[in-house]
């Protein structure tokens, strides 16, 4: 019998990323909420799993040759659960690096752009003109790119992969990065095709409900504060 995968998560683009993926590849998991705004993230058993004090992080009790298996940083999570299940990453090595790419793309282009864009423009205790100019212009041109590219195909890498559900989730808060969805009809399409999905749906509301717009000093501190030098 299969036994259910932990997941160590809040309701972030980075979560949200890996309760997609298990929604959508039908894998049993247990929930174990990481309240980052109240500093779960510092705790020893976390830190064990996850030593950057990020989350998502998994526990897989049968991972590699049935032996307990735990992972962090969600690229690496999605890549694992695509192999385990056999799904939304192609066999074939042109193809599977295709998507590879376009995952690295998130990872390395879009949820760190996109994330300051958010920050600068959404979170920043002072508004820095440099800052938001700078990271606003960035999220346009990664914008662009993927625009582009959905252009020409239906998914980001061809067909839906772990690629678009990498990317999905940073895309939501558009208007937040000074994006207007309206500006890239490719993307537009592709993230409304995305957004009706039954799985996609469900992995989103996964703690809705605990996400929160304001954020107190406690919470500010737990995140962008002292305590993540402190605590480390």
């Amino acid at each position: 019998m299969t036994q259910p995968i932990d997941l160590y998560y809040w309701a972030t683009p980075n979560g949200w990323k890996i309760s997609i993926m298990l929604e959508e590849t039908e894998t049993p998991y247990n929930l174990i909420p990481v309240d980052i705004t109240a500093g779960d993230q510092f705790k020893p058993d976390f830190l064990a799993i996850s030593p950057n004090n990020k989350m998502p992080a998994i526990v897989d009790p049968q991972g590699f040759e049935g032996q307990p298996l735990s992972l962090f940083e969600s690229g690496a999570i999605l890549l694992y659960l695509a192999d385990k299940t056999g799904q939304f990453i192609p066999k074939q090595p042109r193809d599977r690096y295709a998507v590879i790419q376009w995952l690295m793309f998130q990872m390395g282009g879009v949820g760190p752009m996109l994330g300051q864009a958010h920050h600068f423009r959404q979170y920043a205790p002072e508004k820095i003109p440099y800052a938001i100019n700078r990271y606003t212009n960035e999220a346009t041109r990664l914008y662009r790119v993927l625009d582009k590219q959905l252009s020409q195909v239906e998914y980001v890498a061809g067909e839906y992969s772990i690629a678009d559900i990498a990317i999905f989730p940073w895309i939501i808060s558009h208007e937040k990065q000074g994006q207007n969805l309206a500006d890239y009809p490719h993307l537009q399409r592709w993230f409304e095709a995305i957004n009706q999905r039954p799985a996609v749906q469900r992995g989103l509301a996964l703690l809705s409900e605990k996400r929160v717009s304001n954020m107190d000093e406690k919470a500010r501190d737990a995140l962008f504060g002292s305590r993540q030098l402190d605590q480390r």
